[in-house]
Order: structure tokens, then C-alpha cells, then sequence
């Protein structure tokens, strides 16, 4: 399967001397309409987060012009090193056109290869699934990879992202939150879990799924530090890595599953952990430390 969260964020632009370019051909996105038209109940809930709110506010805050200026841009719509994790980006008239905040295809990849596949009703549920997935679809059971596209803009570890981006933005204001974490953050204000048979309650994990994200988040933060720590050496920076793969190791350490991902992060490690424990109940190991509230 493709390398999910490298494919999006490598699939938005390239950077000229002025800012945007050109917008890759392919995978490239379709925009959160096309989702609502099956999918309205998670849509619904779309519009009432952050995600969807910050597309007309964040850019007119006085910070982000603070970091705009710090990292050589004029507007964060146009500008290369803000648009993967802060806007969803279709190509419109062979232009890139940013049309809505962090969306659908941020968490489940970019649609151009997979919409069609997924939306064909004349073929066959297992097998519209499985050819989604060769064609880059993130599908809402693959928690690792979920918890890697949320992991690679909350912990300023996109590719577009240099360690000179990171540095700069950091010491303008830019938040980088290392206690970042998929439990707390995924089952608030963002939750929709609309599935068979009744579509229309958004329903909440068990204790045993809300410890089972709780170990593969870890898991993803751990990768995305890993990967992070190496961009620069500004103390900030590093020091909110280390704090994550902190964090992760002495989770991870609870997990007998975990011995060999810990031995060797990486993204199969996760996904082989992740299939590892997908029916465990790991409440007896990390049931004390899930949140009790949501963002």
C-alpha cells in the first residue's frame, strides 16, 4: 500500500520564487462537497470544528502574520509551507485553489485516485474497499494511518515543513503542543463515528478502543518525533520532540505487542502493531491514563 501520509502531503505543490506553482497532477484533492454528498452526518459535523471554522479565520489573526513573515510568505493561502496542514487544495483551472480548512481527504487521504472506486455501487463492498485502499484511500479503520496524518501536522513534521520553517514559526508564535495526543483530540468536537446499522448516532468508543487508539497514536507520535527531531536543532523544537518520544516509549513499554515496534519504529511497525492488538483490551495497561475529557 502506498505510504499514505508522504503521498499526501508530497501531492500539494512545489514552491516558485513567488510562492505556489503548480499543483501536483496526481493524487490531488476534490474538496470536502464531494464527501458530503454520501457522508452528510459527518459533514454536519465537520462544520462545527475548528477544522472547518479556521478557512476564514486563522489567516487574519496577527500571529500567523507574524510567521508568514517569518518564513518569507505574504499570504497563508498561497503559501506552500502552510497549505498541507491547514487547508484542503483543489486544482481549478489548473490552478491550486485552496476552498476549505483541514477536511476529509487531510485524515483519509487525497480522493483524485479513489473517490470513483469507492463510490461505485455496482461493484462489490470487498472489493470497492480493497482496490480504495491500493488507490491511496485512508479508510476510518486504519487508525495507524490516521493517527499519522493527524501526528505530521501537530508535530510540525510535514515534508514542506524544513527545520528553518520550524525554528522560524516556533519563535513567532507558532504552537507545537507535544502532549498531543489522538484520544483527547480525536473523540471531541471531531468524532464521527456514523456506522451500520444505525447511521445516524455518532457513537463513542469503548474503554477497550479508546485504549487501543490510545497505544497506536502513541506509536504514530513516536514515528513523527523521530522524524521531527532531525529538522533542526532549535531547543524548542527538540526539546517538544523528545518530550513526545518520551512519552511514547514509556506508554509503549506497558505493551507486550509493542516490544518489536519499539526495537525499530517505523510506519509497518505501527500498522503491524496496530493488527496486532485490533480485538485486545488493553484497559489493564493504559485505561488509567486516557483522558476524561475531549477536545
Amino acid at each position: 500500500m502506498l505510504r499514505i501520509a508522504a503521498v499526501m502531503l508530497s501531492a500539494f505543490f512545489f514552491l516558485s520564487s513567488n510562492g505556489l506553482s503548480s499543483a501536483i497532477a496526481a493524487p490531488s484533492y476534490v474538496g470536502p462537497e464531494k464527501c458530503q454528498n454520501c457522508h452528510k452526518a459527518p459533514y454536519e459535523v465537520w462544520k462545527g470544528t475548528k477544522h472547518f471554522s479556521s478557512y476564514k479565520k486563522i489567516h487574519k489573526h496577527k500571529t500567523a502574520k507574524k510567521i508568514l513573515k517569518a518564513v518569507g510568505e505574504k499570504r497563508m493561502k498561497k503559501a506552500a509551507v502552510c497549505a498541507p496542514c491547514h487547508y484542503t487544495v483543489v486544482e481549478k483551472k489548473g490552478k491550486p485553489k485552496p476552498v476549505a480548512g483541514t477536511s476529509c481527504e487531510s485524515c483519509h487521504g487525497p480522493a483524485s485516485e479513489w473517490i470513483s472506486i469507492h463510490n461505485n455501487k455496482k461493484v462489490d463492498k470487498a472489493t470497492r474497499v480493497k482496490q480504495s485502499v491500493e488507490a491511496g484511500m485512508v479508510r476510518p479503520d486504519n487508525l495507524y494511518d490516521i493517527a499519522s496524518n493527524c501526528m505530521s501536522c501537530h508535530g510540525l513534521e510535514n515534508s514542506k515543513l524544513s527545520g528553518k520553517h520550524a525554528s522560524a514559526m516556533l519563535a513567532n508564535g507558532h504552537p507545537l503542543n507535544p502532549n498531543f495526543e489522538m484520544v483527547e483530540y480525536s473523540q471531541g468536537s471531531v468524532r464521527h463515528r456514523f456506522y451500520p446499522p444505525d447511521v445516524t448516532t455518532n457513537k463513542k468508543m469503548t474503554k477497550p478502543e479508546l485504549s487501543r487508539l490510545y497505544v497506536i497514536g502513541q506509536a504514530a507520535a513516536l514515528v513523527s518525533a523521530n522524524r521531527a527531531i532531525s529538522k533542526t536543532d532549535d531547543s524548542k523544537f527538540v526539546t517538544a520532540q523528545k518530550v513526545r518520544i518520551d512519552k511514547a516509549k514509556t506508554v509503549l513499554a506497558k505493551i507486550p505487542d509493542a516490544a518489536k515496534f519499539l526495537s525499530n519504529p517505523s510506519r509497518e511497525g505501527g500498522q503491524a502493531l496496530a493488527d496486532a492488538i485490533k480485538t485486545k483490551d488493553l484497559s489493564s495497561l493504559v485505561g488509567d491514563q486516557l483522558p476524561t475529557s475531549y477536545k
